[in-house]
C-alpha cells in the first residue's frame, strides 16, 4: 500500500526511531512487509508510533533473540496499514522509506519497554528518490538463477506474479521473500542500488546451487 507522504529529504525523517529487532526479516525502500504483532512491548511500540510519526525501524538482529546485537544498518517503514484482529494482535503493514545507519541507543526503557537509538539516514539519501529499474540483464539473471534455485529444492513459486511485476519490485519482493540467512539478507539489504542487489540475490542463489547449500521454503 503506497504511503500518503513522500518524503524529500532525510530531515523529514525522525532521527530517533523506534527499532523492531527480528532476524531474517527484511525491509526494502518502496517495498511493503506484513507484520502480525502479539507481543505487549512491540503493541506499545506501534501505539507510540500510530500516534506520533507512524515511523518504525526494522533490523535484523545478529543471533536468535531479540535482545541480541544488533545489524549496523536497518530500513525505516511507515505504517500504512493497521488493523485489529480482536484477539488482541495488531495486523500492520509497513512501507520501506530509508536504510538507515544506527546510532546510540536512547536509554529510556524504563518509560518505555522498547528499544530507540539515533540514526543516520545520510549515507542512504539516493533512498528517497524515484524508483530505479536494474538493467534488463540483470533482471533476466535474478529469475533464471532463482527459477534453477527453486527448481532444485521444491520451492513453489507464483512464476506469473513475477514475471509482471516491475523490476525493482521483483526485486526487493524476492531479497525479502528468499529463505537465505541473516547475513545474507544483510548483504542484500545493503547493496548500493536496485542493480547491485540484484546482481547480489542472483550471486547468493548461484552459490547456493554450486554448493547444494540453502534452506527450504516458499517464493511466493
Amino acid at each position: 500500500m503506497a504511503s500518503n507522504i513522500h518524503y524529500r529529504s532525510s530531515d523529514q525523517l525522525p532521527k530517533i526511531l523506534r527499532l523492531f529487532p527480528l532476524q531474517g526479516a527484511l525491509l526494502l525502500p518502496r517495498a511493503e512487509l506484513p507484520l502480525n504483532i502479539f507481543e505487549p512491548r512491540y503493541l506499545q511500540m506501534f501505539d507510540d508510533a500510530l500516534g506520533s510519526d507512524r515511523m518504525i525501524g526494522m533490523i535484523q538482529t545478529r543471533a536468535p533473540g531479540e535482545d541480541a546485537p544488533l545489524f549496523d544498518v536497518g530500513c525505516a517503514g511507515r505504517i500504512t496499514s493497521f488493523t485489529e484482529s480482536g484477539d488482541g494482535r495488531y495486523l500492520v503493514r509497513l512501507t520501506g522509506v530509508s536504510r538507515f545507519r544506527v546510532g546510540p541507543e536512547v536509554l529510556a526503557r524504563n518509560e518505555r519497554p522498547y528499544r530507540s537509538f539515533h540514526v543516520d539516514y545520510t549515507p542512504y539519501n539516493g533512498d528517497l528518490a524515484e524508483s530505479a529499474e536494474p538493467p534488463p540483464a540483470d533482471r533476466e539473471a535474478v529469475l533464471d538463477a532463482l527459477r534453477r534455485y527453486a527448481e532444485r529444492h521444491n520451492l513453489q513459486v507464483d512464476w506469473e506474479s513475477i514475471r509482471e511485476a516491475p523490476g525493482e519490485a521483483l526485486v526487493n519482493a524476492l531479497s525479502m521473500m528468499s529463505p537465505f540467512g541473516a547475513d545474507e539478507k544483510q548483504t542484500l539489504l545493503e547493496a548500493v542500488d536496485v542493480a547491485a542487489r540484484a546482481k547480489a540475490l542472483a550471486g547468493l542463489a548461484e552459490f547456493h546451487l554450486a554448493d547444494g547449500g540453502g534452506r527450504k521454503g516458499h517464493l511466493h
